[in-house]
């Protein structure tokens, strides 16, 4: 299965999670290597650009991603 191709340069885990390894290898598992097309973060950049995405959205908070989505007018 394919990874996320924006896994390189996500501010989530790179930047936002280096006190939580347990933690963010299992999002890693979960939302870029098997189900990217349900992480919060990777619906906001497709949806409306990088530039809106929140430094604390989760990857399992769709809910708020679709709240932010809907709330940029698009």
């Amino acid at each position: 299965m394919a990874k996320c191709e924006l896994i390189e340069k996500c501010i989530f885990f790179n930047d936002q999670m280096p006190n939580m390894p347990s933690t963010a290898a299992v999002y890693k598992k979960i939302y870029c290597e098997q189900d990217f097309d349900n992480c919060a973060r990777y619906m906001v950049v497709k949806a409306i650009g990088r530039g809106n995405v929140p430094n604390d959205l989760f990857p399992n908070q769709k809910e708020r991603a679709e709240s932010i989505i809907k709330g940029s007018g698009n």
